[in-house]
């Protein structure tokens, strides 16, 4: 029972202490150079079959700029996590913390070499009614899949050699999330960034189709971290999905409570592939891009009005949009 409870109360280390499959666990590396001709995500993670043969860890890559991507396969016995409570996770040669990584990646179409580390990392609140992005939902223990946010924004410092050639990361920005379970939800929309016109400002935002015991719902979480203050909005909160709306162009998400309201307004771009889990391998493929542009308004409710108290463009955006929500 303790272990359960450090669990959930350090949504950024490993969950899958004597999981039997299928079950995956892997975070999301963002990282762009400072002067954000680089963009590029790391997803190291590991996937536990119902057949052990399917079992492995893997390190997934995405150039942002060009789309490529690959997907590194390694030995399940080659994963190895810290104690419980404490991220910190390695995959034979890499490494991976709340406040680094250490890439040696040899792939035909990609060599990756390099450490960086992370400054003023800045994680999701954690409280234990409130045990990080997913609020109550955390601590409920048949959910399809979990998530969490390692740092809404950090800087960077370092460099990695790609191919043989070195980029000095070093004034960068980075953003680290994760997600664990049994499989990825059947349809969702995520869109996240933290390059906007005054650094140290965040957005991650997502909808998805969530299994209910026998029945399904659309839950939603949306975080705006600016001036210090995150402004959360979220099923287990009380706010409202008002919009979700997606075209080939656009991804639209409107949500609000009582004193606030979140207007998002996604530009959609090319991007590269990734896999992502089901309940049978990890076999799903989903376009990602690094190159939308996310329009965020924040409104506050004075009386019988709405005013604007946040306006501004997201660039190089992340952004996702996988099979077709229910309305």
């Amino acid at each position: 029972m303790f272990d359960y409870f450090r669990s959930v109360l350090n949504p950024d280390s490993y969950h899958g202490w004597g999981k039997r499959g299928p079950f995956f666990e892997g975070w999301y590396f963002k990282i762009i150079t400072a002067d954000e001709e680089s963009r590029w995500c790391i997803i190291p993670g590991v996937y536990i079959g119902k057949d052990p043969a399917d079992s492995h860890a893997f390190v997934q890559i995405l150039n942002g700029v060009n789309g490529q991507s690959i997907y590194q396969t390694f030995d399940y016995r080659q994963f190895h996590a810290a104690a419980p409570g404490r991220f910190e996770i390695s995959i034979a040669d890499n490494g991976f913390t709340a406040s680094s990584l250490k890439l040696a990646i040899v792939n035909p179409e990609l060599q990756v070499h390099g450490e960086l580390q992370f400054e003023r990392v800045t994680p999701w609140p954690v409280s234990i009614f409130s045990p990080g992005i997913m609020g109550w939902y955390g601590w409920v223990p048949f959910m399809e899949c979990y998530h969490g946010v390692v740092s809404l924004d950090h800087r960077i410092q370092g460099w990695l050699e790609v191919n043989g050639t070195r980029t000095d990361f070093t004034g960068g920005r980075g953003y680290t999330e994760k997600d664990w379970g049994q499989s990825f939800p059947k349809a969702w929309v995520w869109m996240q960034t933290n390059h906007f016109s005054r650094p140290g400002t965040s957005l991650t935002a997502s909808a998805a189709n969530i299994p209910w015991r026998k029945t399904e719902f659309n839950g939603f979480i949306a975080g705006l971290w600016t001036d210090h203050h995150l402004h959360r909005f979220a099923t287990y909160t009380g706010a409202c999905l008002d919009e979700c709306v997606v075209s080939d162009a656009e991804a639209r998400m409107v949500v609000s409570d009582r004193s606030e309201r979140l207007e998002l307004l996604a530009v959609r771009a090319e991007g590269g592939m990734l896999r992502a889990p089901t309940a049978t391998q990890m076999d799903r493929r989903i376009s990602e891009t690094l190159s939308a542009q996310v329009r965020v308004k924040l409104f506050k409710r004075k009386g019988d009005h709405w005013t604007v108290e946040f306006d501004d463009i997201g660039r190089y955006a992340g952004l996702e949009v996988s099979g077709k929500l229910k309305r």
